[in-house]
């Protein structure tokens, strides 16, 4: 029986749980026609990393990662899904758009990857080739499916093309173990497929081990501190930091391509998107035709000065042009605050001045500059407004932190959390901590090191203490905290909810 295999497909049919009841599927590959050659198989792995890109799910990094957290807050005109993730009205959850896209966009991904799965074993395509796109899409798989378990906690579970309407209703997962066994599973399978290979916007052995590590630090530190539906895991916390200590470990240990950048700067040069800490980073260029291509990420960050052209100090007497901004993530005075005074991460990645072409300061805050605002996102290569800028998925930095956070006080973890420290311009830990004050110190240093990229919300929901923490959060519950509601348009639509 003849399989269909769908490439172009209409906005919403490709999702496991949302679709638009009255549209018809169009512009389908058959067996027949397509997969039968690697560069067939190249442009439908390209097609599931493209998903990625979409508008609405890369900008959710920061809007469900960075918004509602302790960290940024939206400008006061900002729309009113921005506005209820940040004040954190959960009554406007289920409605949220940017919710709904970050589900739907989800399971567009996992539906473009379930249909690689499916064809690429029964196909010609050498043996070495299918082992490389088999392995992308498994970790494709599981990246997008670690995302919603994160979000939205139990989620439906589709591992199979969806090729027509009929099969859209997909069932709920009966527990968070089978929505992590398919995650570490998945990611088990792209590390025997692949191999370290760094490729921009491109997944590789590394990538499959950093995921896997960050999953298990999930796991392991929301049973630790008693976070809803952790609790019911069936391994415990010792076991599962042992799985991410061991994880975390193969990408510290095993290879020789990914490591410390000794140069905080460098990390964020736009130019240099293949340096070592980048283990992970989606693939936009200022070149591309179309936003996605190219990226705005830049716009959010940076505030709105005058409309022109704005020079940021780099401290070494060079200035980086760029653009001025949409001032949509506004860094909270609060958080910069948190930061020592020796801190470049604060006093350097968080620009209070900017100048003119001439190093004549133009504008300050407070005053015309409204916040401090992050410069990770800035191209000084930009046309009008396409950047090349990028969102940091996976960096080696993180999963440092996350092996040291695993294995506890330890010489070797005191080592890694203090070169973080002392690239930043930091002094070391004090000597001799507990277990439960080394990992709240890596959670402390996780905020700062790894702010403005994604994950300040899900460090704060795994230790449960996003009401502590967020002001905004204070009096909700705490499965309101850990998890986003399931989008009610998904519910209405999946027959299997």
């Amino acid at each position: 029986m003849k399989i269909r295999y769908y490439i172009f497909i209409l906005f919403g049919l490709l999702m496991a749980n949302s679709c638009d009841l009255t549209e018809e599927p169009y512009g389908f590959y058959s067996e027949d026609n397509f997969y039968k050659s690697e560069a067939d198989a190249e442009s439908a792995v390209s097609y599931a990393y493209d998903a990625l890109t979409y508008l609405e799910y890369s900008r959710g990094v920061f809007m469900l990662g960075d918004m509602p957290t302790d960290e940024v807050g939206p400008k006061t005109d900002e729309g009113a899904d921005a506005q209820a993730l940040n004040n954190w009205t959960v009554d406007n959850f289920s409605n949220n758009r940017s919710l709904y896209n970050y589900f739907k966009y989800a399971y567009i991904a996992i539906n473009r990857t379930n249909g690689i799965l499916e064809a690429i074993p029964a196909s010609d395509i050498p043996t070495d080739a299918q082992k490389r796109y088999l392995g992308e899409a498994y970790f494709l798989r599981a990246w997008n499916y670690f995302n919603l378990v994160r979000n939205f906690g139990l989620v439906p579970v589709h591992k199979e093309l969806v090729a027509e309407l009929g099969q859209t209703a997909a069932p709920m997962a009966q527990d968070l173990d089978e929505l992590y066994d398919l995650i570490i599973g998945d990611c088990r399978r792209a590390i025997e497929l692949l191999e370290v290979l760094p490729a921009l916007g491109r997944a590789d052995e590394v990538s499959a081990q950093a995921l896997a590590a960050k999953a298990y630090i999930y796991m392991a530190s929301s049973k630790a501190s008693s976070v809803p539906l952790y609790t019911d895991l069936a391994l415990d916390a010792a076991t599962l930091y042992d799985s991410a200590a061991y994880f975390s470990g193969q990408v510290l240990n095993d290879q020789a391509t990914y490591g410390f950048d000794p140069d905080l700067m460098h990390i964020y040069d736009v130019e240099s998107p293949r340096g070592p800490e980048h283990i992970f980073l989606m693939s936009m260029d200022r070149t591309g035709a179309i936003e996605g291509d190219y990226s705005k990420i830049s716009k959010l960050f940076i505030p709105y000065i005058s409309g022109g052209d704005i020079y940021i100090d780099n401290g070494d007497g060079t200035y980086d042009k760029s653009h001025d901004g949409w001032s949509v993530f506004q860094t909270k005075e609060t958080f910069y605050n948190t930061y020592d005074g020796a801190d470049a991460r604060g006093q350097v990645l968080l620009v209070d001045a900017v100048y003119d072409e001439n190093g004549v300061e133009s504008a300050a805050f407070p005053g015309a500059i409204p916040y401090r605002f992050c410069r990770k996102y800035v191209d000084p290569q930009f046309i009008a407004d396409k950047t090349s800028t990028r969102p940091f998925l996976i960096r080696y930095t993180d999963i440092a932190l996350t092996y040291a956070e695993a294995v506890g006080p330890t010489a070797e973890a005191y080592d890694l959390v203090n070169y973080v420290r002392n690239r930043a311009g930091l002094g070391d830990l004090p000597a001799g901590l507990s277990v439960v004050d080394f990992r709240d110190r890596i959670i402390e240093e996780r905020s700062w090191e790894l702010a403005f990229e994604g994950n300040r919300l899900y460090d704060l929901r795994r230790i449960n203490k996003v009401t502590e923490m967020v002001d905004e959060a204070a009096g909700i519950t705490d499965e309101e905290a850990a998890f986003y509601p399931i989008p009610q348009l998904e519910i209405d639509l999946n027959q299997g909810l």
